[in-house]
């Protein structure tokens, strides 16, 4: 019997968003009467990081009207020591590459990769993903994406996948932060398809500070007696953006 030989290269894109620390404009406050008009923005009496063998202390003295402030349905987080995070943002892909091997019809193969994701803003942060096309080969055959047992999952939803007699390519997400839909390891989803225009979708999102999280990607194929021999591969791109 012929075996197919998929094989899928994770490609990382991280795109972290810090236009919070690079404003298009900056603005003073500006005081004006008829008689006069005085141009001053916030004047700081001292800042840096004070330490010693017992402590590390960050100081910001002299902005305007610093402090925490609450009511009923918000939160205020005013100054600029609000916006220094203790975490830094990072994110890391246990594995770049993945490699199903060889492919016997009916006889499902998977294969795990761990993110981990670090989040000290008070935004929290998202992970996207997308796929630059389903599984292919170099002479253009294809392994589509699943569409699971009941034809119920896609790009957005998740829906079980047992059957051995269900063929293609998607993925099944446990751990921290990661989708509702994922119920249990028999959910899977496919990955949006970026040559079909579709939407990368969120894999993990949380709104909380995190010191860390971590969730397993499982990858999943599965072909039938008449796909054609071959090595297929694609690109999975994954985009981690942190919360300010």
């Amino acid at each position: 019997m012929l075996t197919k030989k998929p094989t899928m290269k994770i490609k990382l894109l991280l795109a972290i968003l810090v236009g919070l620390f690079f404003p298009l404009a900056s603005w003073a406050v500006d005081m004006s009467s008829d008689s006069y008009k005085i141009q001053w923005g916030n004047v700081n009496l001292g800042s840096g990081r004070q330490t010693s063998s017992n402590y590390q202390l960050g100081i910001t003295l002299g902005q305007t009207a610093p402090g925490l402030y609450t009511s009923t349905g918000y939160k205020v987080r005013a100054g600029f020591q609000y916006i220094h995070s203790i975490i830094p943002f990072s994110f890391a892909i246990s594995s770049l590459a993945i490699d199903f091997g060889n492919l016997t019809p009916e006889s499902p193969k998977t294969a795990t990769n761990i993110l981990t994701v670090q989040a000290g803003g008070a935004g929290g942060y998202q992970v996207l993903a997308f796929e630059n096309h389903p599984l292919r080969s170099q002479t253009g055959r294809v392994i589509a994406d699943t569409t699971c047992d009941s034809n119920d999952c896609d790009e957005t939803q998740a829906g079980v996948w047992q059957s051995t007699t269900t063929f293609g390519f998607g993925f099944n997400m446990s751990g921290d932060d990661v989708p509702a839909d994922f119920t249990d390891t028999t959910y899977f989803r496919q990955f949006a398809n970026q040559e079909n225009s579709e939407t990368p979708q969120a894999v993990m999102t949380s709104n909380n500070v995190t010191r860390q999280s971590q969730a397993t990607v499982t990858y999943k194929a599965n072909i039938a007696a008449s796909q054609a021999a071959g090595n297929y591969e694609n690109a999975i791109v994954y985009i981690a953006i942190p919360g300010y």
